[in-house]
């Protein structure tokens, strides 16, 4: 399973690529306007940071626009990926992307029906929202359970990135059902390493190693 970060964060994405466990990062206009940066910036310092595949959003609605926005942003940097909206005009413009040799994640994805549309459209990756999904009174879980199915059925080339996690909870659920990366904040990437018997552990052998009286260094 890949690791994307979601963010905008460039000492947070900093500080995560530096263990080597961090494969790609995804962003939005949501992160870019928390961030109080421009956006062109942002992404090219994302980008010089990591070496996988780097989100950019297009903000267009019409394939036309789209596409103008798209020829500006994958010349930012190799890893850019272009994000579009999962509608009509989101799916054609990732069609004639993917044809061009451009990666392509197409997000804000609902339903395995839309999953199903958007790799029928060579789309890179989609990006079903997990807790999104929950906080509507759908099963999230269920939702990534029914794209891989699919994708598996018609051997799709598509990855399957699991967004909008919450918690070490959802990526443990991605990772069983077999999602090909997932993308989370920081906070929750750091929490899949915490365990408080880890904790412990660390405190009881720490406190007999002072009894020693010896040291390492």
């Amino acid at each position: 399973m890949k690791f994307f970060v979601d963010t905008a964060d460039i000492a947070e994405i900093r500080e995560l690529a530096a263990t080597g466990l961090l494969d790609g990062v995804t962003t939005n206009p949501t992160l870019i306007h928390k961030s109080g940066r421009k956006f062109m910036e942002v992404i090219a310092e994302i980008c010089g940071v990591v070496d996988g595949p780097v989100s950019a959003e297009v903000v267009a609605l019409d394939h036309e626009t789209m596409m103008k926005e798209a020829e500006i942003l994958r010349k930012i940097a190799d890893n850019v990926c272009i994000k579009v909206p999962l509608t009509i005009d989101g799916l054609k413009t990732c069609q004639a992307l993917t044809d061009d040799g451009t990666l392509v994640n197409v997000t804000l994805c609902f339903s395995a029906n839309q999953a199903l549309l958007a790799a029928k459209a060579g789309a890179s990756f989609i990006s079903p929202f997990v807790g999104r999904h929950d906080d509507n009174s759908f099963d999230g879980i269920k939702l990534i359970e029914d794209i891989r199915l699919i994708y598996d059925n018609y051997q799709f080339d598509t990855e399957i990135l699991a967004a909008s996690l919450r918690h070490p909870i959802h990526v443990l659920e991605c990772a069983k059902i077999g999602a090909d990366v997932i993308t989370a904040p920081p906070s929750v990437i750091k929490m899949l390493s915490k365990h408080v018997l880890t904790d412990k552990g660390l405190e009881g052998f720490a406190a007999d190693w002072a009894k020693t009286g010896q040291t390492i260094l």
